[in-house]
């Protein structure tokens, strides 16, 4: 039985999760039919236009993604703080550009005079936006649903194009959040679609480096901040030329489809993080299918789980080992 979805997300833990969302039948929706030859290749921008702009909406950021010929990878972080900043005005205008919101929500919008207990309810409506614009489900919810409808309508069909649920895990610590941002970034080098990390159409890591080149980050995604120290930015703890190093450095090792090895001369990400080379290329290759459920080393995973009322720490043993 799937666990509920609200088992799953604990901000007391971390504002970082990694989502997957899968097409149906694992066909190739979003790519391109073997059989046929018809080629949905078009889709993987749908997904990667909705994801930049639900960025600008939601009080979540997108630290990385990849849209893949059947399924998309994003790492998501929820800013709860930004959430509850937002003014009441700020909310329902995010929201008016996701939904219609309610005929008051409109009339307060467009300024018109409101008697004291239709306000009040305006103000009680916009408080259920504002938790909606922090939630993930609502996130997913808004993308799948807008790309299954636009592909039935150019298929002229009806049905489903996602499975049921999109799955979820909870990146407890740095060291998770580095090797579950890398592992997305990958993934077109695993699938063997692309030759390079920075040539990966339809990926988080393609456009940092288009910007890079431009000494700028994407505002669309989360920057990287640098190494974590007082007075610290919002961002990823992380400095961003060496990511882009350790990610250019592990691709060729999986694009090469050897065991691989990178350089003695590590990135500071990985001496910082304490992740052996050996552990890290197994990481990136088998992240999905080595780590289910939450991840993080052993006192974050144990808060976490007691946080969730979960009894038995799924990933204990094999977050021992690989991120050691």
């Amino acid at each position: 039985m799937a666990t509920p979805r609200k088992q799953q997300i604990s901000l007391v833990d971390t504002p970082y999760y990694h989502c997957v969302s899968r097409c149906v039948r694992r066909a190739f929706l979003c790519g391109e039919d073997a059989l046929t030859g018809q080629s949905y290749k078009h889709r993987r921008a749908w997904v990667e236009d909705k994801l930049h702009f639900l960025s600008q909406v939601f009080a979540i950021d997108v630290c990385a993604y990849a849209v893949m010929s059947n399924h998309y990878h994003v790492v998501l972080c929820i800013d709860e703080e930004k959430a509850k900043q937002c003014s009441m005005n700020d909310v329902l205008e995010r929201w008016h550009r996701l939904r219609k919101g309610t005929v008051l929500t409109q009339q307060y919008c467009r300024g018109d005079v409101l008697a004291k207990p239709l306000l009040e309810s305006v103000k009680a409506t916009a408080e259920v936006y504002r938790k909606r614009l922090m939630k993930i489900s609502w996130f997913m919810g808004y993308i799948n649903e807008g790309i299954a409808r636009a592909a039935n309508q150019e298929d002229n069909c009806t049905g489903r194009f996602w499975e049921g649920r999109f799955k979820s895990q909870a990146l407890l610590d740095e060291t998770a959040i580095a090797a579950c941002m890398a592992y997305v970034d990958l993934n077109p080098i695993r699938a063997n679609i692309a030759n390079t990390p920075e040539s990966s159409a339809h990926t988080s890591f393609k456009m940092r480096c288009e910007q890079a080149k431009q000494g700028q980050q994407p505002n669309t995604l989360m920057p990287f901040v640098g190494n974590p120290r007082e007075n610290m930015p919002k961002g990823l703890p992380f400095e961003l030329s060496d990511y882009l190093q350790l990610i250019e450095l592990t691709g060729r090792c999986i694009r090469e489809g050897k065991p691989g090895f990178i350089e003695e001369s590590l990135p500071s990400i990985l001496n910082r993080l304490s992740i052996s080379a050996e552990n890290w290329l197994i990481i990136t290759t088998e992240f999905r299918t080595q780590l289910h459920g939450a991840i993080g080393h052993e006192d974050v995973l144990s808060d976490y789980c007691e946080h969730q009322q979960i009894k038995r720490r799924q990933n204990l043993s094999h977050c021992n080992k690989l991120f050691a």
